[in-house]
């Protein structure tokens, strides 16, 4: 069985094809991102207000996904926890997403942008 990308997200196989919506990319990339320690949530970036946080149902809220060919360009709106280090967070979500919109979809992840659009501050913090 030959497995081949054709017409953006669309795979041609020798049973038929299979059609990939970039609405179901931005939900594997904003579930990974938030898998990642140090991010709180996704941002609804500045369409959503950017320090509105997105509650859980909102998947492919905070997620920008462009689709050409073979290929897939990821813009991520995140908020990160206080303490957190923006460089280390921003990195391994970037890997994580990569990693798992690839295996889980078969495109090639050119890019993964992310864009910090606030930080999270626990009552704790506040209170200080």
């Amino acid at each position: 069985m030959s497995n081949n990308l054709e017409n953006n997200d669309e795979i041609v196989d020798d049973y038929g094809q299979i059609k990939i919506s970039d609405e179901v990319v931005g939900i594997i990339a904003s579930l990974a991102a938030t898998e990642i320690k140090g991010v709180a949530g996704m941002s609804g970036g500045i369409t959503g207000g950017i320090s509105e946080m997105l509650g859980r149902k909102n998947f492919s809220k905070g997620v920008k996904v462009e689709v050409k060919e073979k290929e897939v360009s990821i813009s991520l709106y995140i908020i990160v926890e206080y303490g957190a280090k923006i460089p280390e967070v921003a990195w391994e979500v970037q890997e994580s997403v990569k990693n798992t919109v690839e295996t889980m979809t078969g495109l090639n992840v050119v890019e993964v942008n992310i864009n910090i659009q606030g930080v999270n501050i626990e009552k704790e913090h506040k209170e200080e």
